[in-house]
Parts: C-alpha cells; structure tokens; sequence
C-alpha cells in the first residue's frame, strides 16, 4: 500500500476543496488513501506527490474524471426521503400547473448520481399530468461531477433489489425486466432526464432560463460552510421566484445569511 504523508493529504485534500468543494477533514486522510490506492497502483505510482503532479499536469481530463470517480460518495437508491417526493407531488406540481403559464417546468437535479432521483421525478410528473403531459415541457436536467455514476445513471438498468421501493404501478409502467434480477426504465422515462456532467464548484451556472424546482441533496454535508453559503447563493439566483429548493434531511441552510424561506424541514423557497 501507498502511505500519503501529511504534506501530501494537505496539498491533495487542498486541491479537492478548491476545485470541488468537498472538505476532507484530517481524520479522512486513511479514507483518501485507502480510495485512491486502486488508482496508483493501475498507473504505477509510488508516491502521492507523483500522482499529484501527474493530475494537476494531464491535459486530457482523464486522470481528474479517475480522481473524481473515486473521491465521491455516490450513495443514493429509490424513494430516499420520500417524503421529499410526496410534498413534490402533492404540493409542488399543483402549484406549477397552475402557474407555470408556459407549460415549460423546469426542474433540475443537481447532483443525480446513478440516477434514481431523477427517475422517480420523471415517474411522479408522468403519473400527475397523466394525459395533460402532450402539452408540457417537464424535462429534468441531472447533473453530477462523476462520470462512471452518469454512464449508469444513462444505462437505467437496476436489479429488483433496488427498484423494490417503488410502487407497483410505477414497475408495471415505466420499467421493463431485463432479465431475472434486472429492470431497465422505459424510454418514455429516460427520454424525459437530460443528463451532463457538471461541477457545482464552477464560478458562473450556464443556465439560460432559470428553474421552478431544484433537488441537491446530500451534496453540501461534504462543505465548509463559507462553500455552502455560497452555492446556496447561486441555487437562488438560478432559480424562479416562487420555486422550491430541496435538500438533504442532514444538510441545513442559514437563515441569516439566506434568502430562501424555510418551508420544511429540507424545503426552501424563493420568494
């Protein structure tokens, strides 16, 4: 096994902050460690600072995308706190149809791992607008700085384990078996996520037109405060007056510094 020394967990967790946000507090440094042995092994690296320099140097991309693939927690699975769902659907969507003048919803999942969450999104919109979808735009941007999580998320394959969560009229319309223990989405589903790999790091959102619902959970535990605020600044500047902002039930905004109003507990809304 390759040992970090401490200057080289400070210069790695260093560059892993500023670039994307994630802290690494000291106590991470065997964490870091132990995720990126597989790493160096593959590329014959003997020493932390070596590897370093051959990540900051590469001009391809492809020793960051490995970096990133490794450092990020990309825990999530169907219906997870699925009352987030629930007030989506029976708050937020009646509220949007009769508003959003348009027709054009625009929801975004900002940090969408394998894709459960955008899916189940897609699913509730369907199952709400019912025949009424014809005349919406209700696509869903998905968003994450992982590119392996993204390929699995666009595959849309899920053994029965993990669609187990999901109510049986959404199995029997919007998945279909692949074979024994796997379930692919239907293309009606995967046609309505648009996934793309983003950093939520990046200075300025490329976003011509601003969103009615914003789901990032579970993304800012990894931050340092002052990273926090100022993501959460630029999730409101992006975000239409009267849209709702949902976040993980072990994340929290401060409400002094914030303009979001507190709905519930995870739920913000800009007014």
């Amino acid at each position: 096994m390759v040992i970090i020394t401490k200057k080289e967990f400070e210069q790695m967790s260093a560059y892993i902050r500023a670039n994307y946000g994630i802290y690494l507090k000291d106590e991470k440094q065997t964490l870091l460690t132990g995720r990126l042995q597989k790493v160096l092994m593959q590329d014959g690296f003997n020493n932390f600072t070596d590897y370093f320099n051959y990540i900051v140097s590469d001009k391809t991309g492809n020793a960051v995308i490995a970096l990133v693939d490794q450092i990020t927690t990309n825990h999530t699975f169907f219906m997870r706190e699925a009352d987030h769902f629930y007030y989506f659907r029976d708050n937020v969507l009646p509220y949007l149809t009769k508003t959003v003048k348009n027709h054009d919803l625009r929801m975004w999942c900002a940090a969408s791992s394998s894709g459960e969450e955008p899916y189940t999104l897609a699913m509730i919109v369907d199952e709400f607008l019912g025949k009424e979808k014809l005349f919406w735009d209700s696509k869903i941007l998905a968003t994450d700085i992982s590119s392996r999580v993204l390929n699995i998320a666009k595959e849309g394959v899920y053994s029965a384990e993990r669609i187990s969560p999901l109510p049986a009229t959404w199995k029997m319309n919007y998945l279909k078996k692949v074979n024994a223990d796997s379930y692919k989405i239907t293309d009606k589903i995967k046609n309505e996520v648009i996934y793309r790999k983003f950093n939520l790091m990046d200075t300025v959102f490329p976003f011509k037109k601003k969103f009615h619902v914003i789901f990032c959970r579970n993304v800012m535990i990894y931050f340092d405060n002052d990273t926090k605020e100022k993501l959460t600044q630029k999730l409101y500047d992006c975000m239409e007056i009267g849209g709702y902002l949902f976040i993980g039930h072990s994340e929290s905004i401060n409400r002094d510094t914030s303009n979001f109003k507190y709905i519930q507990p995870a739920i913000y809304r800009k007014e």
